[in-house]
């Protein structure tokens, strides 16, 4: 392996490398170059944002999907899943708690349910926003239409998660079914961009049939897009999914990545993912130490956690709201860092 720092400062001075220079970043780098990155990144975001860590209280409120993605536990045609849908009243009932234990930030997450109407969502969104207007509302429901995004943003949503999942036609076309469209899924990132949110997309880490090549098209994506939030997590097997057999993701590229990824865009919101947590029992202090500084808990009842199961193995699902809390509140002081009690804004606007 080649010493590739002299790519990663490139990096540093330019936000974008060619997608041979990213091949070549990504598919060679050595220890040594992760190493130097993770410093870097680290430093980079200490800039924008000193040693605070943004809390997102993550409320997974429907594991109902439409879609039949093929890597996903809770894909449509998975007729082992225990299927749930939570209230209004339960919704609330979350970010109440949320609101207590110090989260300013709700992010709602759920399959691609019909059962929640436009009229339902901007009615809870809209609830969530008049009990606690100081508080930032997410979504993550996937695929919509330009109008239905805008009545969301007009009800009080604030940010919209849509992972793209991979930038290359062929690559999204072995990982998803059929009637689904990568032309569609990156044109929704740019309508939610263009009504005002502020938008995240990511990427799996070691899905099937990746390559660097295709990772390079990640970047490059994100690059154009210019989003406020970018999440990627490692993938990780569902025992009940024709990926099943699979290889999971590692964490050492999924943090090497964190870091190309802060050094691209230094002023954005970059989770430590729970399935980051999850193949790793250091993973998310390995990511935030590699330029991540969000972390998502969870805030759905503990009677459903178990069944939002999108791979294996998942963490903290038994745990209580109030325990997760203390328990990340420690364990990122322990490296030298501190949550806090804060909506988490984008430091900057995007570029255009």
């Amino acid at each position: 392996m080649n010493n590739l720092t002299h790519l990663i400062d490139k990096l540093n001075s330019e936000h974008i490398l060619s997608k041979a220079e990213f091949t070549e970043l990504i598919g060679n780098h050595s220890p040594e170059d992760a190493k130097y990155a993770a410093k870097l990144a680290r430093s980079i975001c200490d800039h924008w944002y000193g040693k605070k860590i943004y809390l997102r209280g993550l409320i997974e409120f429907t594991n109902f999907c439409k879609n039949d993605c093929l890597y996903c536990g809770i894909r449509r045609s998975n007729q082992k899943g225990d299927r749930y849908r939570l209230t209004k009243d339960e919704i609330l009932e979350c970010s109440d708690m949320g609101y207590d234990l110090g989260f300013r930030t709700f992010v709602l997450q759920g399959g691609e349910d019909l059962h929640y109407t436009d009229e339902i969502m901007c009615d809870i969104i809209s609830s969530i926003k008049s009990r606690h207007p100081d508080t930032a509302v997410t979504l993550s429901i996937g695929e919509k239409t330009y109008d239905q995004y805008k009545k969301y943003f007009d009800a009080g949503a604030d940010r919209y998660l849509l992972r793209h999942e991979t930038a290359n036609e062929t690559h999204y076309s072995k990982l998803h079914p059929k009637e689904m469209s990568l032309t569609n899924r990156k044109q929704c990132l740019f309508d939610l961009k263009e009504i005002g949110y502020q938008v995240g997309t990511g990427f799996m880490v070691g899905s099937p049939y990746q390559t660097p090549e295709y990772l390079a098209e990640d970047f490059i994506f994100i690059h154009n897009l210019q989003p406020a939030m970018v999440g990627i997590g490692p993938f990780v097997v569902h025992h009940d999914t024709p990926f099943k057999d699979k290889k999971n993701g590692t964490a050492d590229l999924t943090t090497f990545l964190v870091s190309l990824l802060r050094i691209m865009l230094p002023y954005a919101l970059i989770p430590a993912t729970t399935s980051l947590g999850t193949i790793d029992p250091q993973g998310r202090e390995k990511g935030i130490l590699a330029g991540a500084n969000v972390l998502m808990p969870n805030l759905s009842p503990t009677s459903v956690r178990k069944k939002y199961m999108l791979y294996d193995n998942k963490i903290c699902t038994g745990d209580e709201a109030a325990e997760c809390r203390l328990c990340l509140k420690n364990r990122i002081e322990a490296i030298g860092y501190e949550t806090v009690i804060d909506r988490g804004d984008v430091a900057v606007t995007p570029l255009d």
